[in-house]
């Protein structure tokens, strides 16, 4: 006698099922990925946080945290310069990418041959629904580093009174973020209000940067690492605005180091208060 098999039947007895990434694209993954590629450094520590272990066996050259995976595990170039002649012998069953981090170019060549989970991260809310994702179609548990990471940002106080920002992440030109970035959001978040009206990360000039006249200037140590000789510069710039260094990991890193990040905001924003 012929067996029926469901649709159900089917669901269950398939190795693999269909995720939406944050891009809205079907992706089928493998119930359990045991080879992992990861093309973005905080996607790389959350996966570390996770628990994944060797089930993760190529990351970039940025994915410096953790210490022992960056001296561990096999280098797939950059973020922006992949080697695609390295990935194939890695032989993944997963590649996690990020929109704005990689290029749209390698994402779609990769996506012909293996199955590649892409986020799309603006803002806590969306880190966090990344995160929870990512612990979905890896089979792992977020639960408590996502309740952290609430609880954290429930308890910042942001600024009494808010001040006019200036984020700034390169020099030679000068590039600011701006709005409908990670970065705005959190520090919205802190009580600032951006100065940079354009959005995403516009190029400045010294006059331009005068003229936005803000209140507080900051200096993040990443992707350009900006110096204390770089604080002077400013200074010279806006002599009333107070100029300062910030840890950039803390502003644009959307994984698991935002359990960090609203001590690290307190601290700043007390020392920007005095």
């Amino acid at each position: 006698m012929k067996r029926e098999v469901s649709l159900w039947n089917l669901f269950f007895m398939s190795d693999t099922l269909v995720h939406i990434d944050q891009l809205g694209r079907e992706v089928e993954i493998s119930r359990k990925s045991e080879r992992i590629i990861s093309l973005v450094p905080s996607q790389t520590e959350l996966l570390f946080d996770l628990g994944l272990g060797d089930r993760v066996v190529g990351i970039t050259k940025f994915c410096v945290h953790p210490d022992e995976w960056f001296r561990t595990k096999t280098r797939v170039g950059g973020t922006k310069k992949i080697h695609f002649d390295v990935i194939p012998k890695l032989n993944p069953d997963l590649i996690i990418a990020n929109k704005e981090e990689n290029n749209q170019a390698d994402i779609e060549a990769l996506a012909k041959n293996f199955p590649v989970w892409v986020s799309d991260v603006n803002g806590l809310d969306s880190a966090l629904d990344m995160i929870r994702s990512i612990a979905e179609i890896t089979d792992s548990d977020a639960s408590q580093l996502t309740r952290e990471i609430e609880t954290g940002f429930a308890e910042l106080k942001p600024l009494n009174s808010s001040k006019r920002v200036l984020y700034l992440i390169w020099k030679n030109p000068f590039m600011a973020a701006g709005p409908e970035t990670f970065i705005n959001d959190l520090l919205e978040r802190c009580g600032f209000e951006n100065v940079v009206s354009e959005t995403r990360y516009p190029e400045l000039t010294e006059q331009q940067i005068i003229d936005l006249n803000p209140e507080v200037i900051l200096l993040s140590s990443e992707p350009f690492p900006f110096k204390e000789k770089h604080i002077k510069e400013l200074q010279e710039l806006l002599r009333n605005a107070a100029v300062k260094l910030v840890d950039g990991e803390m502003f644009s890193w959307y994984g698991s180091r935002l359990k960090f990040a609203p001590s690290y905001f307190t601290g700043l924003l007390e020392s920007i208060s005095k």
